[in-house]
């Protein structure tokens, strides 16, 4: 196994030491790294955001020749791991000889060490990786409510390794945060928006799965959970479908319960809101970037009311589809 040893909490000091252990090609642009890695150690990315002087995010899309662990030697024990695994998986590790704990696919976990012992990272050779740590330090943090909250839950006297159940919410934030394409100032604000929002989702998760404890609720299985993503990503690609639950559960194997469970789960609505939300989503992507009218829009997303769906886009969009259509029109003519 290759160890890579970090003894920085600051981003660029981070990159600097794993380009030196790894190789690879180093590009930075303001508070973005990139590291690209195409050698006999493996071959992939790894990237990084500085959020703010306590946070940054770092992610793992790779897959190594050989088994590699990034072990983290802070001398500061205040510092928590907020991880996820969106693809294969990652085994974490307090000290040389610490108990192995596995984060798999779509898990959350949270991880810190009072006793300023390392912590460790574990990725297996020869397996897509695609891994999320978001590092906070605690006594960086500006907010004081929120470092005393962060210190109060996850910092105590004994190392906390929280190992959550699954959630393909953070998932989908990690695509989102992947495909910002904006520049500047923008760029920046929506990066940091979503980082915060996956951190946000991590800390519920945490609460979740407390609460699940003492309720001795179960929840959907992995392969449960893997059938709703499925499920979702098919609704994406095809929203013009006339989809029903007996539709939907004959054509992925899986019971109304555990169906309409995932995505109150996963999306926090219901099969119905999702494909709702989906369809209208699609049509303003369509009125953005299309030359199609109004009516060919809602033919294109598989509705036939075009009243119907005037009304639920205004719901979310608080406007008539017509009039940000117009609105569209004009930014176009005065760019």
């Amino acid at each position: 196994m290759k160890t890579i040893s970090i003894t920085s909490n600051y981003l660029y000091s981070i990159f600097e030491q794993i380009q030196a252990q790894l190789g690879g090609k180093l590009e930075k642009k303001s508070n973005e790294y990139r590291l690209k890695i195409d050698n006999e150690i493996g071959k992939g990315f790894i990237s990084g955001i500085m959020i703010e002087k306590a946070i940054c995010y770092i992610e793992y899309e790779i897959n190594f020749n050989e088994d590699i662990s990034f072990v983290y030697n802070h001398y500061n024990s205040n510092s928590i791991h907020f991880g996820y695994c969106s693809n294969g998986c990652l085994v974490q590790s307090f000290g040389e000889n610490g108990k192995k704990n596995k984060l798999n696919q779509f898990q959350t976990g949270i991880f810190s060490d009072p006793s300023k012992k390392n912590t460790s990272f574990t990725f297996t050779k020869k397996q897509d990786i695609k891994v999320s740590l978001i590092s906070v330090d605690t006594l960086s943090v500006y907010d004081q409510e929120l470092k005393r909250q962060l210190k109060n839950t996850f910092i105590e006297n004994t190392p906390l390794c929280y190992i959550g159940s699954l959630n393909l919410k953070i998932a989908e934030k990690i695509d989102i945060l992947n495909t910002i394409d904006q520049k500047g100032l923008v760029r920046n604000l929506l990066i940091n928006s979503t980082v915060y929002l996956i951190l946000a989702l991590e800390i519920e998760q945490h609460k979740y799965d407390l609460a699940k404890v003492e309720n001795n609720f179960n929840s959907l299985t992995q392969a449960d959970m893997e059938i709703v993503r499925r499920i979702s990503e098919h609704i994406r690609m095809s929203p013009e479908i006339q989809y029903s639950l007996k539709y939907l559960c004959k054509k992925f194997g899986v019971s109304p319960f555990k169906l309409q469970e995932g995505f109150k789960i996963m999306h926090d609505r219901t099969v119905t809101d999702f494909i709702r939300n989906i369809r209208v989503e699609v049509a303003e992507n369509l009125i953005r970037t299309s030359e199609l009218n109004i009516s060919e829009i809602v033919y294109t997303i598989g509705l036939t009311s075009r009243s119907y769906f005037s009304k639920i886009f205004k719901e979310k969009y608080n406007c008539s589809p017509k009039h940000y259509q117009n609105h569209q029109n004009k930014i176009v003519i005065t760019a």
